[in-house]
């Protein structure tokens, strides 16, 4: 069987009740197979820095029809391990959502990959908050070169010796 590449994501909330807000968007990612929901664990850090957690299937049965349409298999991929290092970044009085999940999308691709005898050599996912940042750097220079103003790049004088 061919998988697509697998993200492990958290996601912090301020806050101490995870109330569910993201499903919607899960669940129309997984409706769409776009994504398959492998595991998801709940991970809270109280205001005194005491972690705990709980794996979606601990959670009364009311909750887990909440999750169910997402159709996650709830495999125990995500480890203790990862439950800590997460606990150790989350603030205070926070609660995490830990997600890992396929991108089915990329399944196809990953196959045509496979029958040409290739390999992935390199695979990196570039967080939102860099793109975002890098995008508005590089419109500022563009703004700047338009204005006829230098750039900070351009601005700063060799340092002479």
């Amino acid at each position: 069987m061919t998988y697509g590449p697998v993200d492990f994501v958290a996601l912090e909330f301020k806050g101490n009740q995870f109330k569910g807000g993201i499903l919607p968007a899960i669940m129309d990612l997984v409706s769409r197979d776009i994504v398959r929901v492998i595991d998801m664990i709940v991970v809270k850090k109280d205001a005194d820095g005491t972690v705990t957690h709980q794996e979606i299937q601990e959670h009364y049965n009311s909750v887990l029809a909440v999750f169910d349409p997402l159709k996650a298999e709830i495999n125990g991929m995500i480890q203790v391990e990862d439950i800590e290092m997460i606990g150790e970044k989350l603030e205070p009085n926070t609660t995490a959502a830990l997600l890992m999940f396929e991108n089915l999308w990329a399944v196809n691709f990953v196959k045509a990959v496979e029958n040409a005898n290739g390999r992935s050599v390199m695979h990196v996912r570039i967080p939102h908050e860099v793109v975002v940042e890098t995008m508005e750097k590089i419109a500022g220079e563009e703004a700047a070169l338009e204005a006829g103003t230098p750039s900070e790049t351009e601005a700063k004088p060799e340092a002479v010796s």
